[in-house]
């Protein structure tokens, strides 16, 4: 707390007043990790794509992007994601999405865009594990994959679990190039 103090320019007391202690501090860093994150991919982005199909890869794509550009992704979704004062609201957040993708892939089962046989619930955990795990390899590993390559790459995985059509599980990934999340340091 006293280095974060003195980079900040504040008294340590000041410090300890608004955050609490250092794990007030790391829970209200990963917060805005996931809040701007909410914006980049989920609730406050603005995807611009036509097709259900191309705007789930479109979010895919923002969802890559945002982890590749922001410093702290590796850490947020690595070890920290492990700490205890980070698990609240890593808990929060996935349950968040975890809700929110049941209810988008249950009205996409509805519209007859993805199979009816499918489990929204247990199809929508198992695409969040997977994207995550992918990133936590792509973001710690030697040299990290191309994002828009790795885009493809998890798009063409879901498109197959969610057993869309075959003009919908591939084709090159615009989502990099079209829209980049601004992420502050």
């Amino acid at each position: 707390m006293q280095a974060v103090a003195r980079r900040a320019q504040v008294s340590v007391g000041l410090a300890y007043h608004h955050f609490g202690s250092k794990a007030g501090l790391i829970a209200a860093v990963v917060e805005e990790f996931y809040g701007r994150l909410d914006q980049a991919a989920f609730a406050g982005a603005r995807l611009s794509a036509e097709s259900w199909a191309d705007r789930e890869m479109q979010r895919i794509g923002a969802y890559v992007a945002f982890h590749y550009d922001h410093p702290f992704a590796p850490l947020v979704i690595g070890p920290l994601s492990r700490a205890s004062e980070v698990l609240d609201v890593e808990t929060a957040f996935t349950s968040r999405q975890l809700a929110a993708g049941a209810r988008m892939l249950e009205a996409a089962r509805r519209d007859g865009i993805v199979s009816g046989d499918i489990d929204p619930h247990l199809t929508i955990a198992l695409m969040i594990g997977g994207i995550r795990q992918a990133l936590i390899g792509a973001l710690t590993g030697e040299q990290r994959p191309d994002p828009a390559q790795l885009t493809d790459d998890i798009w063409a995985f879901m498109a197959a679990a969610l057993r869309l059509p075959v003009e919908a599980q591939s084709g090159p990934s615009k989502t990099i190039r079209q829209s980049r999340p601004n992420v502050q340091q």
